[in-house]
């Protein structure tokens, strides 16, 4: 059964459980663990387009649970551990395809992550494909499978030019030039100071447009960040981040001089669902996060805004302990995030934990009155042109 299928199988089946009332509404309940209920537009526009995340962690470890290692290890392990059961949280989602953003620290390490996604993927081929083209991200919407993107959040696997070739070899089509300190490319927005894209940074840059690499930019620095767009030739993204313009003091999200550079650019914006990177403080909801959509779209259009959640499949933002909240990592000038946690310690937006968010997402989005153009962008048509143009 496809995609569409299987939508329309939840559909019909929340019609007959609601009865007229719900046609007359033209809202149906999907999902059997929510009492809540979407807008046939929403499901309707889920349904019949792409969507993608582009940053989405599969599963975080989640050391609450009472099997050890928990099963986001055990996936990896034995591929044959992920059920059928699991891949329906998953196809339910409405995601068609998802980026992973490895945090890739060496080239040993690369390798390793990329040869256990490439066997889980292979495994479990019924249900996963490996993205390669723009072209994988539209059959995943039409054949009931969901596409894994294999990307990084960091370049330090690079260990020189020709790394890229190999790594592009090894499926990855996404890297972060860097995360939140400096590497020999440039300098993260956590690092004291931001001396912009180095030398070898712009080789590998060149390099990555090159074999058909996207780069992106989402934890660099200011002056790091405007560097590459400036020196870039192809579209360069934002996989996750927010409107500075929204949120001045959080330096991790992107001024808008740097969402205009990239777009300029052809490049494009998703959006995150991390609580202190949406709002200052608590109330955090689905309409704060639509508020940077709306700034995005303001300043730099509605073509330039996407997807990229950075959480995982259950809603999570981070791995969690066996016992008390997530605590803040110990990084150096961590404060710059201005980070604060729901009541369970989880860094999500309230309401958003779970699989069911896209469609959260695209209700508010209907609510405020956005065109089916406009949605269907956001949802994944975006991200697939500015991919077509970077893998091409």
């Amino acid at each position: 059964m496809n995609r569409r299928d299987l939508l329309r199988a939840a559909t019909g089946a929340s019609l007959a459980a609601l009865g007229a009332p719900a046609i007359l509404r033209r809202r149906h309940r999907l999902f059997a663990d929510s009492p809540t209920d979407y807008s046939a537009r929403t499901i309707g526009l889920i349904r019949e387009n792409p969507v993608v995340d582009m940053l989405c962690q599969f599963a975080f470890s989640d050391f609450r649970e009472e099997e050890s290692p928990p099963r986001a290890v055990r996936w990896l392990q034995n591929p044959r551990s992920f059920t059928a059961e699991d891949f329906a949280r998953f196809r339910a989602s409405g995601v068609t395809a998802l980026a992973l953003g490895h945090g890739a620290s060496s080239y040993e390490g690369g390798v390793q992550w990329a040869a256990q996604w490439n066997g889980f993927i292979a495994s479990r081929s019924e249900w996963f494909r490996r993205v390669d083209s723009a072209d994988d991200l539209r059959r995943t919407a039409a054949d009931g499978r969901v596409g894994i993107i294999l990307t990084t959040q960091d370049a330090g696997h690079f260990r020189s030019v020709n790394d890229v070739d190999t790594f592009y070899r090894l499926g990855q089509r996404v890297a972060q030039l860097t995360y939140n300190t400096q590497n020999r490319l440039g300098a993260g927005f956590l690092e004291h100071r931001d001396g912009g894209l180095t030398v070898f940074g712009g080789e590998i840059l060149k390099r990555m447009e090159s074999v058909g690499m996207a780069v992106d930019l989402s934890h660099c620095a200011d002056q790091t960040t405007m560097d590459a767009i400036d020196a870039a030739t192809k579209p360069p993204v934002f996989t996750h981040a927010t409107a500075r313009g929204i949120l001045p003091d959080c330096r991790r999200c992107k001024t808008d001089e740097s969402i205009r550079a990239l777009a300029a650019k052809g490049g494009v914006v998703g959006i995150a669902m991390i609580r202190f990177m949406v709002r200052p403080a608590p109330p955090v909801t689905v309409e704060h996060v639509v508020d940077h959509v709306e700034h995005i779209i303001k300043i730099a259009g509605a073509e330039h805004v996407g997807i990229g959640s950075d959480l995982d499949m259950a809603g999570l933002a981070n791995a969690v302990p066996r016992s008390g909240p997530i605590a803040p990592t110990s990084q150096p000038n961590f404060d710059r995030y201005n980070a604060y946690f729901a009541e369970d310690g989880g860094a999500h937006v309230d309401g958003l934990n779970h699989h069911r968010r896209t469609f959260d997402l695209v209700e508010a989005m209907v609510r405020r009155r956005h065109s089916d153009a406009t949605i269907r962008g956001l949802l994944g048509g975006n991200f697939i042109r500015a991919m077509a143009a970077t893998w091409a």
